[in-house]
């Protein structure tokens, strides 16, 4: 098991920068990626960013300009820092890693670990 704790949601202005931050409670090496998705009333949940054990970083084209996410180890936690904010980054953001679904069993399958998000609302 995995839990995933979130921080940082809030309201912003359009144009402003802003980070969030999700931390695991597992040594983040454990896990085969850790990454950032979002979600909208009425639509499906999509990937902003990710970033995998070995470091390859995804990020979604509608933000690839935009949003960074990088990780710091010693604190097994991901962030994910946004700039120039627009009202369509408005969005529920969930923290999400892909692990074993018991970590005393490699041969066990790989799922989603979700936290239970955080809102951010890009707004004047």
């Amino acid at each position: 098991q995995v839990q995933l704790e979130e921080y940082g949601g809030g309201f912003v202005e359009p144009g402003e920068s802003h980070q969030l931050i999700c931390a695991a409670s597992r040594n983040i090496f454990s896990l085969n990626a850790m990454g950032w998705y979002r979600q909208v009333p009425g639509k499906q949940r999509d990937l902003v960013a990710s970033i995998s054990k070995n470091g390859t970083i995804v990020v979604g084209e509608s933000v690839r300009d935009r949003f960074t996410i990088w990780r710091d180890t010693s604190k097994n936690s991901i962030y994910l820092e946004m700039s120039d904010l627009k009202p369509e980054d408005t969005a529920v953001y969930y923290c999400n890693a892909r692990a074993l679904k018991n970590f005393d069993d490699v041969r066990s399958p790989i799922v989603d670990y979700w936290g239970k998000g955080t809102p951010v609302t890009v707004s004047s």
